[in-house]
């Protein structure tokens, strides 16, 4: 662990301690040697960061100290420049939009370090790009779930057969070629999952399923085990 990621999770650690941590305890929580986390904390002293104790004791932060926003390791922040790539793969274009301001705020208010690490581009999410659903805005189906509102749907299965839905939308899953909405649809009275790409037309219905979202989605991960859920709708 580089120093620099090590203060910053004896930082953590020591304000998130309920009691004084010993260096010990804080040594082999890091991976680290004891005599590691004395010089450290003896640096961080030095920086006026506000920690309390002596050893054999142990050490506390004393209360009101923060760490400024967007600290991240330099780990952290590459696993971040990979989540945005990888949006960049999904036919979700609002999403695709929002990761690109997120990118574009982090480079703008983390340390130069960590903004070279945004900004060398050695990341890369390489594969098929989804594209957008023909019959839908994915946007819609993401702010029903948030809001718990049911959907109305125009459907058409993998055999030609054109339906309506009305659904009660609890939980979104990208592929490579598209993304699923899992449902509670209210024609089959069961879980189901409804392909992107064969809705012709969706729009938010006057009702909602306020309250069912979360016992919806534990009925659907237990189905995952029976082999309950269809995999066409």
């Amino acid at each position: 662990m580089r120093k620099a990621s090590r203060l910053f999770e004896i930082i953590q650690i020591l304000r998130l301690a309920k009691k004084p941590m010993t260096a010990a305890a804080m040594a082999e929580r890091l991976e680290v040697t004891v005599r590691s986390i004395y010089r450290d904390i003896t640096a961080l002293q030095a920086m006026r960061v506000p920690i309390e104790g002596e050893r054999g004791i142990g050490y506390i932060m004393r209360p009101g100290f923060d760490l400024p926003p967007l600290m991240f390791s330099i780990e952290e922040t590459e696993a971040i420049v990979l989540s945005l790539a990888l949006l960049e793969r999904t036919g979700d274009e609002e999403l695709k939009l929002a990761a690109r301001r997120v990118n574009q705020k982090l480079a703008g208010a983390v340390p130069p370090p960590l903004r070279q690490a945004m900004e060398n581009k050695a990341l890369f999410a390489w594969g098929t790009i989804a594209p957008p659903p023909p019959g839908m805005d994915l946007a819609i189906v993401r702010r029903a779930i948030r809001d718990e509102r049911k959907l109305t749907l125009d459907y058409r299965d993998e055999m030609g057969r054109a339906t309506e839905r009305t659904i009660r939308p609890i939980a979104l899953i990208y592929y490579s070629q598209t993304a699923n909405i899992v449902a509670w649809c209210e024609l089959r009275q069961a879980i189901r999952n409804f392909r992107s790409d064969r809705v012709e037309a969706c729009a938010e219905a006057n009702a909602f399923f306020k309250g069912e979202g979360d016992g919806l989605r534990i009925l659907w991960t237990q189905s995952w085990t029976e082999g309950a859920v269809a995999a066409n709708a």
